[in-house]
């Protein structure tokens, strides 16, 4: 991986012009809610983000060169990347976006796309990408304080001071993308990362306990359908609610303000709780959009397009749930940040069948760090392919999947725990996926003998399908048996007819070859070579 890395440094030097041929100026990118899906349009069509994150500190010119052979490597078509509060604005009132546009440069170069993530008065809760001079003065730029009256590490939401200045930094970022993006290279913002606060659920100041006492707002109110005080409402969970009702509302405005300047689509990030347990709030990033309080987010925060999980717990029903908790008729899900084992490859498929936006195994970059156990261990090449296949098919059809998901039904699966088979049922016909078999022959058959699949024991594999019409279906996947047939009480007589691997070329399918005999006698298999095949299903009579 060093070997690529300097590779790349080399060619960036030696690339006077970009290589990206991007048009000179192209339409906002925005979020559209259709019949309850939605879709990311890019150059003024959906768009799938198949990114990368890197490391926190890899938002640096001098890390550059060891990030783009990673996300290549993995058929990336995204970059998801800090830019800090203390990098642009060192010295108050003085702005420095030498390392913004050092990343517009090579993105293009690299043909990738850019979701920027704005380290401001919260990363992973804490302050610790403000500026010095944020950072240091308490009376002005006041942390969060405890019940005892002591300060606690996190600046409180409740500050006026903090709101202005983190917003005006903010707004000059944004305006600098206005004048020096109008390709749209930037294509989603995240505006600070993993907000809340652990081991404090709110800010107990005098102002605070104040509000506190009050009845909570009447946009609130309309949206849980109760009144009262916030305790009368939200009992155990008051302090928590109060914390994440301010903590919106000071993202809010932060992103109504950059949405003035230009009006890119912008998500918040979640520290989890569990994915169905009521959080202990202090033990939860209390004030962050974990899913148990969406609803207050939505109250609080209009001018944010979405809210997003998260994702560094491996057990497969876990991530169902969280899955399906962020996948609502009012929020796009996307995932911009999973761990990026091998064995989290998986839930790339269980994201988009549920009609995801974007997915980023987060550490993607050869600086040398890696955060295990979170993480993988090492970025080797068992690693890097579990992510690099799937994304190499999905970026082959990347406006066609995107739109097919904004359009019609989609169903997707990684390999439970378990290793049970998955089913579900799209029109008249039942599609189930196994695992940890070979191509060839029945698991149950005894007069023909072999050893276990070498896969089988490994929580890896997946598949995604769409429904084009009542009868076809496209699908990809690795390490899966996909098996159709009718369904429960359907018509008589269903059957198989075609199965085609093939390809999207200028938007319209191309057939390559028609797969039988061997291929689909012991249901369709794709082990380690991921393929796109359109299924064709029919009944004769």
């Amino acid at each position: 991986m060093t070997r690529l890395a300097n590779l790349a440094a080399g060619l960036l030097l030696a690339t006077a012009t970009p290589g990206f041929a991007q048009p000179a100026k192209t339409a906002v990118p925005h979020l559209e809610t259709r019949n309850g899906r939605h879709a990311l349009f890019v150059d003024g069509a959906p768009f799938l983000v198949l990114a990368g994150q890197v490391n926190n500190s890899s938002n640096y010119a001098s890390a550059l060169p060891q990030v783009w052979p990673v996300l290549d490597r993995i058929h990336a078509n995204t970059i998801e990347i800090p830019v800090a509060w203390q990098q642009i604005e060192p010295r108050e009132g003085q702005f420095d976006f030498g390392f913004v546009q050092t990343l517009l440069d090579q993105a293009r170069a690299h043909d990738k796309r850019i979701v920027l993530l704005w380290f401001g008065t919260w990363k992973n809760t804490s302050p610790s990408y403000t500026p010095d001079w944020v950072k240091l003065d308490n009376r002005r730029f006041p942390r969060m304080k405890n019940k005892a009256g002591e300060d606690h590490y996190v600046l409180s939401p409740m500050a006026r001071t903090t709101l202005e200045a983190d917003k005006r930094a903010f707004v000059a970022l944004m305006t600098y993308l206005k004048d020096h993006d109008a390709q749209n290279t930037v294509i989603l913002v995240q505006p600070e990362n993993e907000v809340g606060s652990y081991r404090n659920p709110r800010d107990y100041s005098a102002t605070s306990n104040t509000l506190f006492a009050r009845p909570i707002p009447a946009p609130l109110a309309r949206k849980v359908g109760k009144s009262g005080t916030w305790t009368e409402v939200f009992a155990g969970q008051a302090d928590r609610a109060f914390n994440t009702w301010y903590t919106a509302k000071f993202i809010d405005e932060i992103v109504a303000a950059g949405k003035k300047v230009k009006p890119l689509p912008m998500y918040v990030n979640a520290a989890l709780a569990g994915p169905s347990n009521v959080p202990d709030p202090t033990g939860v990033a209390s004030g962050g959009p974990q899913q148990d309080v969406l609803d207050i987010w939505k109250a609080a925060a209009p001018s944010i397009d979405f809210a997003a999980p998260d994702i560094y717990d491996n057990v497969s029903r876990n991530v169902g749930l969280y899955l399906d908790a962020y996948s609502r008729p009012d929020n796009a899900l996307m995932v911009p940040e999973i761990g990026n084992s091998r064995t989290f490859a998986r839930y790339f498929y269980d994201a988009v069948g549920r009609g995801a936006i974007g997915f980023a195994p987060f550490g993607m970059d050869d600086t040398g760090f890696f955060n295990y156990p979170l993480g993988a261990k090492a970025l080797d090449a068992e690693t890097l392919d579990a992510f690099a296949k799937p994304y190499a098919v999905f970026q082959g059809m990347n406006r066609e999947w995107a739109k097919l998901a904004f359009e019609h039904p989609t169903w997707g699966a990684g390999k439970p725990d378990d290793g049970a088979p998955v089913s579900t049922t799209m029109g008249d016909w039942t599609i189930t996926a196994s695992w940890g078999e070979w191509q060839f022959g029945m698991r149950e058959w005894t007069w023909l003998k072999s050893e276990p699949a070498p896969w089988s024991r490994e929580p890896i594999g997946g598949v995604a399908v769409a429904q084009l019409s009542a009868d076809q279906f496209l699908f990809t996947g690795d390490h899966v048996r996909l098996t159709f047939a009718t369904r429960k009480g359907g018509p008589a007589n269903g059957m198989v007819v075609k199965v085609e691997e093939g390809r999207f070329v200028n938007g319209q399918w191309a057939t390559d070859r028609i797969w039988n005999g061997d291929q689909t006698d012991y249901g369709i298999n794709i082990i380690d070579r991921p393929v796109l095949l359109r299924v064709t299903m029919g009944r004769y009579r």
